[in-house]
C-alpha cells in the first residue's frame, strides 16, 4: 500500500533536545534544527513530507523536557512501533519521550493553557565545564530573599513589554501564574509558568533578578521596570544554555 492510501492519523508527542547544537525549534533555511530534524526522520519513515508544529519555538541554544509537538501522518503499523522508530533515527540530542493520538481539535499551541520553564543558575565558585552546559554561571554571594521579593510583584497579568517582543501581533500582556526560587546547592532553580511568554521574556526577567541578588538593582526598579512597558530599558537576556521548556499543560 503506497503512503498516500494509507489514512492521516493525527499524533501529540512529548520531545526532550539538548538545545547546545541547535538553532532552537523552528526550521530554518539552514542549520539543524528540533522541527527540521523530526521532519526529516518522519519524511524517511512515511515517504512524503509531514509538517511538525510545536507548542513553543526555543530559541537557539535552549533545551527541553517538555517541549510538545503534533503531526498528521499516514503509518499502517502500531503506535508502539512509529515512537520507537522515531526514537531509533533522530540524532542523540533529541527524542520523543511520549507518543500518543491526538484529539481532532488539539493544537499545540493555541490549546495550552500554561507553559513553565525552569532557569538553572550555577552558585559554584569559578567555572566548571561540566555543568556550565545547563547554567548560568554565577557565582556564590547571590541575595536570594532579596530575589523571591522583587519575583513577587511579576506575579499576576502584567503588560511586559519591557521584558520581551510578541511573537505576532502587538500584544504584549501576559498573566504569570507563578514565578519561584529554590535553591539547591550548588544551583538555583528559577521555575516560572504563565499562560504564554514574550520571546525572551524569561531570560530577560531571569536577568533582571540576578541584578537585584547581586546588589545592582533595586527591588524598586523592577516595579518601575514592569511599569515603564520600554523594551529599550531592560538588561540582555540570560545564557540560553541555562533556560529548558519543562511542561506545557492543556
Amino acid at each position: 500500500m503506497s503512503p498516500e492510501a494509507i489514512p492521516l492519523s493525527y499524533y501529540r508527542a512529548t520531545v526532550e533536545y539538548d538545545g547546545t547544537d541547535l538553532l532552537g525549534f523552528q526550521i530554518q533555511s539552514q542549520g539543524r534544527t528540533v522541527q527540521g530534524e523530526i521532519e526529516q526522520v518522519l519524511h524517511r519513515l512515511v515517504q512524503q513530507p509531514v509538517r511538525v508544529v510545536g507548542a513553543g519555538r526555543t530559541d537557539a541554544g535552549v533545551h527541553a523536557s517538555g517541549q510538545v509537538v503534533a503531526f498528521r501522518a499516514p503509518w499502517k503499523h502500531t503506535l508502539p512501533e512509529l515512537f520507537r522508530a522515531i526514537n531509533a533515527l533522530l540524532p542523540p540530542d533529541i527524542a520523543f519521550r511520549t507518543l500518543e493520538l491526538a484529539p481532532a481539535d488539539f493544537h499545540p499551541r493555541f490549546s495550552a493553557i500554561k507553559r513553565c520553564y525552569r532557569y538553572q543558575l550555577g552558585l559554584w565558585p569559578g567555572h566548571s565545564p561540566l555543568r556550565c552546559r545547563y547554567a548560568w554561571e554565577i557565582g556564590p554571594g547571590l541575595d536570594i530573599d532579596a530575589m523571591r521579593r522583587a519575583a513577587a510583584h511579576l506575579i499576576g497579568v502584567h503588560d511586559f513589554a519591557t521584558f520581551g517582543q510578541p511573537p505576532q501581533g502587538e500584544v504584549t500582556v501576559r498573566e504569570l501564574f507563578s514565578l519561584q526560587l529554590t535553591q539547591q546547592e550548588p544551583w538555583l532553580y528559577v521555575d516560572i509558568c504563565a499562560n504564554a511568554f514574550l520571546r525572551r521574556m524569561v531570560r530577560t526577567l531571569v536577568t533582571t533578578l540576578v541584578e537585584v541578588g547581586q546588589g545592582r538593582r533595586s527591588e524598586a526598579s523592577v516595579v518601575a521596570l514592569l511599569r515603564a512597558r520600554d523594551r529599550g530599558l531592560a538588561p540582555p537576556p540570560a545564557p540560553a544554555q541555562g533556560l529548558i521548556l519543562t511542561q506545557v499543560v492543556y
